[in-house]
């Protein structure tokens, strides 16, 4: 595995505005762009939970664009998802560099979770590089909040308990007419307090908006907490997410 760190994505040269590649030894690839979670608060692009299942991905013939992004209390909303926009849009631009692309990936755990769901479902972030929210192959949500984030609740001074759809929630984007790239969501059974039943909701109003469902890969984690899957190897020395996004990704790989 090779590994270019700390690349800068955008003009600005922020210094969480920056991204790590990891490259497989084939030349040919389908390339997944992973957001790190932490609650926008905290996270980082070489977090151990990013250790833990990046080399198995890349292992399995996939490169891996591992990407930070600017967080509270420095950030505001929505300045954490246009920077994550302009991460997916370096990849789109530049992966091709390293190799023969055979697919662009999205996804992320937790608050990068939340941060996929949005580029996804609000195609303003990704349609600013000129990108087509709905062309990326294929998104992995993984136990990400599909209402407004808690933190960014608290940004506005609003209990962060509150189960609020607005404008900062992927929910409220979920619209008809649209032809929605692949998904894989993923929830554990003792996940985050009430995160089951957002994520429940999420895919219901999918389905009531018309989305094509048969696209939506759905794994529900039996006995797991918040996305422990990501760092634990089972008894035969298997990663949990690396298996199901790996999966995916080839499932849908040209």
């Amino acid at each position: 595995m090779k590994i270019i760190k700390d690349i800068s994505y955008t003009r600005l040269g922020h210094p969480e505005q920056k991204l790590d590649v990891h490259l497989p030894e084939a030349d040919t690839f389908p390339v997944f762009v992973y957001f790190h979670g932490g609650g926008i608060i905290n996270g980082d692009k070489a977090w151990d939970e990013c250790e833990a299942f990046i080399p198995g991905l890349v292992e399995r013939g996939i490169a891996v664009v591992s990407a930070n992004y600017r967080m509270y209390p420095e950030a505001r909303y929505p300045e954490f998802i246009y920077d994550c926009a302009a991460a997916v849009a370096w990849a789109h631009k530049h992966m091709s560099e390293y190799g023969n692309i055979t697919g662009l990936f999205v996804g992320g755990s937790s608050a990068g979770g939340y941060l996929s769901q949005m580029l996804c479902f609000d195609k303003k972030y990704l349609g600013i590089h000129k990108i087509d929210a709905d062309a990326i192959t294929g998104y992995i949500h993984d136990a990400g909040q599909p209402t407004a984030h808690f933190n960014v609740l608290k940004e506005r001074g609003i209990d962060f308990k509150r189960v609020i759809i607005d404008e900062t929630a992927p929910i409220y984007h979920i619209t008809e007419g649209r032809n929605y790239a692949p998904m894989c969501v993923l929830v554990s059974e003792f996940d985050a307090q009430n995160r089951f039943e957002q994520t429940q909701l999420m895919l219901s109003t999918m389905k009531h908006m018309g989305a094509d469902m048969e696209k939506v890969e759905y794994h529900f984690m039996p006995g797991w907490k918040h996305c422990k899957y990501l760092k634990v190897l089972d008894t035969d020395g298997k990663n949990a997410f690396v298996e199901i996004a790996s999966a995916f990704i080839k499932k849908h790989t040209k």
